[in-house]
């Protein structure tokens, strides 16, 4: 067999091209940065300075997530510009419920194929909600792996990490019988249960994302990509001034699988069924697919984005922050005794 030259490029991988992308990239990086940041994007490592004076026992708090199946309806929808959103709202979100304040976030984004543009659309939002969070948006990793996804898709992965005070770690340990429970209102499914609704909607029903839906009164790819929340804002204060026993991210599981997360052994979350109204496009999903109530509360979030563990003594006040930061919530349930693991009980219809 005769030797011929085969290059990077002929294999799918044009450098030239990565290197442009990544140039865009920093610039948008650049925009979050503060202080802290002590290494410019395409260091080896990230580089953040923790302020020692401002931090007496610091810990640090981190967590790893993806947008899922969202990314498909992005795609379908030929719009970018808010799935970095919802990547860096949702791990700020998790790791706000353990009460850490939100330092830096890195990412991963991986296609078959670079798109330049596509890219720039994804990295924009990444820096508008980091620099929203005061979030240092510090490095990440941009792979093209021809073969390894189908054409025009991606995928988005992001880490994030943040501190707290060992002292207001909230690690479940405060909750107590009695405890009041305070549901804050989702956008809609923020970035859970897309493969339920794509089969749903595009199968079951012969929607597309263009299809306008009365009963949404919206089209439905625009329904579907709106951002998840960012609940740092309403939580922040709350956080400082140590007025809340726990806080749970509602994200897949749903309100069944993330409440029992920052409760102990011993302990139950009643919640009352009807004190809160679902959002359409959840009313509408379970009539497409004649969806058990279990089987709603264990995927989707129902209208409820984030689950406060109030005690009654700070009740008066948290509600009054809330009300200042113009929060949607209700009174959903309390913390009641109970054997064995924590668990959600249900109650009313």
């Amino acid at each position: 067999m005769g030797a011929r030259r085969v290059t990077y490029a002929a294999a799918g991988v044009d450098l030239a091209r990565a290197r442009r992308v990544k140039a865009r990239i920093r610039a948008l990086a650049r925009r979050t940065f503060n202080r802290a940041v002590l290494a410019d994007i395409g260091s080896f490592g990230a580089l953040y300075a923790l302020d020692r004076k401002r931090w007496r026992e610091p810990v640090l708090v981190a967590s790893v997530d993806g947008v899922g199946t969202k990314l498909k309806v992005a795609a379908l929808m030929n719009r970018h510009d808010s799935v970095g959103a919802d990547l860096v709202n949702h791990c700020i979100n998790d790791i706000a419920v353990q009460g850490a304040r939100p330092l830096f976030f890195l990412d991963y984004i991986g296609a078959g194929k670079l798109n330049p543009a596509v890219l720039a659309e994804v990295v924009g939002g990444l820096s508008r909600a980091c620099r929203a969070a005061g979030v240092a948006l510090i490095g990440g990793e941009t792979a093209e792996m021809p073969g390894f996804y189908a054409p025009g898709e991606y995928d988005l992965v992001g880490c994030i990490v943040g501190v707290v005070e060992r002292k207001r770690l909230l690690d479940g340990s405060r909750v107590r019988a009695g405890d009041i429970l305070l549901g804050l209102a989702s956008t809609g499914l923020h970035t859970n249960g897309y493969s339920l609704a794509r089969k749903l909607f595009f199968e079951v029903a012969g929607l597309t994302p263009r299809s306008y839906v009365p009963e949404l009164r919206n089209r439905l790819g625009e329904e579907l990509l709106r951002v998840h929340r960012c609940y740092y804002p309403a939580l922040r204060p709350l956080l400082a001034r140590g007025w809340l026993s726990a806080a749970a991210h509602i994200t897949g599981g749903g309100l069944t699988e993330n409440i029992p997360r920052v409760l102990p052994r011993g302990l139950a979350a009643e919640i009352q069924l009807g004190s809160w109204r679902p959002l359409p496009v959840f009313r509408l999903l379970e009539r497409l697919g004649r969806i058990p109530r279990e089987e709603m509360l264990r995927t989707f979030n129902l209208g409820i984005g984030m689950v406060l563990v109030v005690p009654p003594r700070n009740l008066r006040r948290v509600e009054a922050s809330l009300r200042w930061k113009r929060e949607r919530f209700w009174h959903v349930g309390q913390i009641v005794r109970q054997r064995g693991a924590p668990r959600v009980i249900y109650r009313g219809d």
